[in-house]
């Protein structure tokens, strides 16, 4: 593998907007790392079904010669080895946000390294990694403290720039899609009925809801005649959900409140969250649960829509700090089915339905990804620059690329209180 000189920039990068990405790690260290990193890169990637172009048009990887593989173009080859030797998987994210490298297939592509992911760092490296790479700031921890800090710097960004990418119900989570063609609102309505019908809200139910959203749930609950509460920690939501309640003419059944899970109380008939247990963080699934079970009347029913990654990856990435956690999802964790299994029984709920649906969320994240590529001007006009556009273009493709190869899955959980 051939160490260039510096490419010309590809992208035009704000360095106070974005220090960690106009700026390449420099110094001994950093050099030393791309060193390491030249030689893990190439035996790593010749193992997966990968095609990757140098800058001198040299192609490796295990597909190198299939013309249909996904293919990576590397533009800057000192770069990137650089930001992957400093900061691993943040520092290859990174140089993607300063054009450093593309993609023809980005989901593809991390499917392929999100498949062979237990190939790309040999054994003693990855017990050393703890020691070299960035642990979760502590002013991110999901804590009540911080919490929603955390929510506002995603969900806070502006509801026009969500406006231009998901479907008009703005449902901000996995589909359920009967066909892959299938218009997403009415995918987006299935998951939600779903929800409702195993939680068992009818005329008069009592609901909570914890996470708002949009709004959409909340609406068609109220419609069969629910009685809803809904809590959220996002002061752009809460307005678009109320407006949106109020348009619908059932603001007298659905009040939502800008509060922190935690400090829900009353009981309900049902209680209903959606991949909003992504935002509790591991070290507090327990009281998560434990808000659901006291929250429960007797006999009622909590369903959770949650993404998943495997056990075992859930506890080596446990304290870990990445690119999403940098860029998109501060203080954010994915649980196991096991962890979240042991943290409802711990609550004194039980598991009563499973309903595994990663293949309809890869197919959701595509239709959000397409469309959000077509709205550059739209971005621009927002006051959303280049590097801004690539980050997320990355979380999206990203995120579908670890539902296409397994990696993430996402499941609608139903639980009954355990028989004393």
């Amino acid at each position: 593998m051939t160490t260039l000189s510096p490419a010309v920039p590809r992208v035009l990068v704000d360095p106070e907007r974005w220090p960690d990405v106009a700026q390449v790690p420099p110094g001994v260290r950093a050099r030393t790392a791309a060193a390491v990193t030249r030689g893990l890169f190439r035996r790593a990637v010749d193992r997966l079904a990968v095609r990757v172009v140098l800058p001198d048009g040299t192609a490796i990887g295990g597909a190198r010669a299939e013309p249909g593989a996904p293919t990576m173009q590397l533009h800057d080859l000192r770069a990137f080895l650089r930001r992957v030797g400093s900061t691993g998987l943040i520092g290859f994210g990174e140089s993607y946000l300063a054009g450093e490298w593309d993609s023809d297939d980005l989901a593809e592509l991390i499917a392929a390294f999100a498949t062979g992911v237990d190939a790309l760092v040999p054994a003693p490296m990855k017990r050393m990694r703890s020691s070299y790479l960035a642990r979760q700031p502590r002013a991110d921890r999901p804590s009540p403290e911080n919490s929603r800090s955390n929510v506002e710097r995603h969900y806070d960004l502006s509801n026009e720039m969500f406006a231009l990418f998901l479907d008009p119900t703005m449902t901000y989570s996995s589909a359920l899609l009967a066909d892959p063609a299938e218009d997403l609102a009415t995918a987006q309505h299935r998951k939600i009925d779903r929800m409702l019908d195993q939680a068992g809200v009818r005329e008069g139910t009592r609901l909570l809801e914890i996470g708002t959203g949009w709004g959409e749930l909340a609406l068609r609950a109220a419609a069969r005649g629910a009685l809803v509460d809904s809590v959220t920690l996002s002061q752009e939501q809460l307005e678009w959900a109320r407006a949106k309640v109020e348009r619908a003419g059932h603001a007298d059944r659905v009040d939502i409140a800008l509060r922190d899970y935690r400090e829900v109380s009353g009981t309900y008939d049902a209680v209903v969250s959606v991949e909003m247990i992504e935002a509790v963080g591991l070290d507090y699934l327990d009281e998560y649960f434990a808000v659901l079970n006291r929250s429960l009347a007797p006999g009622g029913r909590a369903v959770v829509q949650a993404i998943t990654m495997p056990h075992r990856r859930a506890l080596e990435t446990k304290d870990g700090y990445t690119w999403i956690h940098k860029y998109i999802f501060p203080g954010g964790a994915l649980p196991s089915t096991d962890m979240l299994t042991e943290s409802a029984a711990a609550s004194g709920l039980r598991c009563t339905d499973d309903l595994a649906m990663g293949d309809s969320y890869a197919a959701t994240l595509d239709r959000w990804a397409s469309t959000f590529g077509t709205r550059t001007d739209d971005l621009e006009r927002l006051g959303f620059d280049e590097v801004f556009r690539r980050m997320w273009t990355f979380y999206l493709r990203y995120s579908e690329g670890g539902f296409r190869a397994g990696y993430l899955d996402v499941h609608q959980l139903t639980y009954q209180q355990a028989a004393a």
